[in-house]
């Protein structure tokens, strides 16, 4: 954490309502926003974490596992000009996204915008998933961005508005053989990306993506992936950096959008 007398003329961290203060002041410039991205140290992740660095946020990289992956990050981050600060936890514990919340704000200073990027996707047979795999999906898929939402937006508002977009996918709430955890979980999001958008305007907007193929997982064989991509119209697989610029997009123009999804699949959606 900083601990630093502030300049004249720079704000305190922001009061992270419910929540206790800090109390500590720190170096940040106010005019300098800060972004959250879920699951930053790899794939989609760190791709939204790179594009928005980029664009010129200062990037909180939340990893569970990943930890030479989330530094290798923040130090292209850090190339990049901005700030990167690392914040580890695993979001199956309902404990930890105001944890997570309370580190980015005191090492960074405020929160402008919320990217839940993590997820958990795992190809189950039906009767193998078990209650401990339904909660797990559920609590790092769904609820752990409800409860970063709920955390953030006191923290959001009171730095004057902010934005959260979530990872949804363009196969939720339809039928997949062996994701039926996973999707259901996505539909959850979807829905409540659409509640939130409501409960948190005017202040706040909430958006989001959903992907169709951005990067195969690492066990889809050749002959899968062919079959897959000769679904999309657009004839190609998408990248982790398409749907990074779209996040981007709904970050940095998407003043009038909120309880919007937008697919980034090549056209695949026209198909279902």
């Amino acid at each position: 954490m900083c601990r630093s007398d502030s300049p004249p003329g720079t704000k305190p961290p922001v009061s992270m309502g419910g929540l206790q203060d800090f109390g500590e002041d720190t170096d940040v410039n106010p005019s300098d926003k800060v972004a959250l991205v879920t699951g930053a140290a790899r794939r989609v992740g760190r791709a939204i974490a790179l594009e928005l660095a980029e664009s010129g946020y200062d990037i909180a990289i939340h990893f569970n596992s990943s930890e030479q992956e989330a530094r290798e990050a923040a130090e292209i981050i850090r190339q990049k000009g901005r700030r990167a600060a690392l914040v580890r936890g695993e979001l199956a514990d309902p404990n930890v996204p105001e944890r997570i919340l309370r580190e980015v704000v005191a090492e960074l200073g405020r929160l402008d915008v919320l990217v839940n990027s993590a997820s958990s996707f795992d190809r189950v047979a039906f009767e193998q998933v078990d209650a401990a795999a339904w909660e797990r999906t559920f609590a790092v898929n769904t609820i752990a961005p409800a409860l970063l939402a709920r955390t953030a937006a006191p923290i959001m508002r009171a730095a004057g508005g902010g934005r959260i977009v979530n990872m949804i996918d363009i196969m939720a709430g339809r039928a997949v053989k062996g994701y039926a955890a996973y999707l259901a979980s996505k539909a959850a999001l979807a829905s409540i990306t659409r509640s939130l958008a409501l409960e948190l305007a005017p202040e706040i907007t909430v958006n989001g993506v959903a992907p169709g193929i951005a990067v195969f997982p690492e066990y889809y064989d050749q002959a899968t992936r062919e079959r897959l991509v000769s679904r999309v119209p657009l004839g190609r697989p998408g990248s982790p950096e398409e749907v990074a610029r779209r996040v981007r997009f709904l970050v940095m123009e998407g003043d009038y959008i909120t309880g919007a999804i937008i697919p980034i699949d090549g056209g695949r959606s026209v198909r279902m």
